[in-house]
């Protein structure tokens, strides 16, 4: 039996406009998130030129919506190859350029690349909460014991490539990770602050990174 045969059929969902596959393999998208892409956007619209980067890209629906409405090309890095593989289906349903990375996070981009703008969007449930949503892959949703474990790593990878005068739009799921990630910032960042925050909630929290 071939690989076509055996994987879950996939099931689009309308993300404000872009048609997005997806199966039970990678999470679903979820229409709140579409505000991280309009943020990113209204960004964009100020910030030096050069494309954007998404970390933790999933089935690539924020960025590829990010780089719609700003007009701005975008890099999109995911671990996970069927995410990966839905991102390029999904770009190329879409019409957006996008250069699609299957990555860790430390070894998708080369030491000088550098972007004005960088969305992330890592897992930030607790390890506890995984039984709360059965229907999501536990790597896209598992951020250790405190929620933290990789908005901590997308933070080290986004500002290492961050252009001084860009912003990280950040997805977590609550005001105590957005303090968690200001205090993260004050304690190893020098210079980067939370500059802003959106909250939401029943979503998640979105919290834009910039220099203070």
């Amino acid at each position: 039996m071939t690989q076509s045969e055996t994987a879950p059929t996939p099931e689009p969902v309308d993300f404000d406009g872009i048609r997005i596959a997806w199966d039970d393999r990678v999470l679903r998208p979820r229409p709140w998130t579409a505000e991280q892409s309009r943020w990113a956007a209204e960004l964009a619209a100020y910030l030096p030129e050069g494309p954007i980067l998404e970390l933790c890209a999933g089935a690539g629906h924020i960025g590829l919506l990010a780089a719609r409405l700003s007009g701005r090309r975008i890099v999109q890095v995911d671990r996970d190859p069927v995410a990966v593989e839905h991102a390029r289906a999904n770009a190329g349903a879409a019409g957006i350029e996008t250069d699609l990375r299957c990555s860790s996070l430390d070894t998708a981009l080369a030491p000088d690349e550098s972007f004005p703008l960088v969305l992330a969007d890592p897992p930030w449930l607790t390890s506890e909460e995984l039984a709360d949503f059965p229907a999501d892959p536990v790597d896209a949703v598992d951020g250790g014991p405190d929620g933290t474990a990789l908005i901590a790593e997308c933070l080290r990878v986004a500002l290492a490539h961050l252009h001084p005068d860009g912003h990280l739009v950040l997805q977590v799921g609550r005001p105590a990770q957005a303090a968690w990630v200001a205090e993260r910032l004050r304690a190893a960042y020098d210079g980067w602050v939370v500059a802003d925050l959106r909250d939401c909630r029943p979503g998640g929290v979105l919290v834009d990174v910039a220099r203070g």
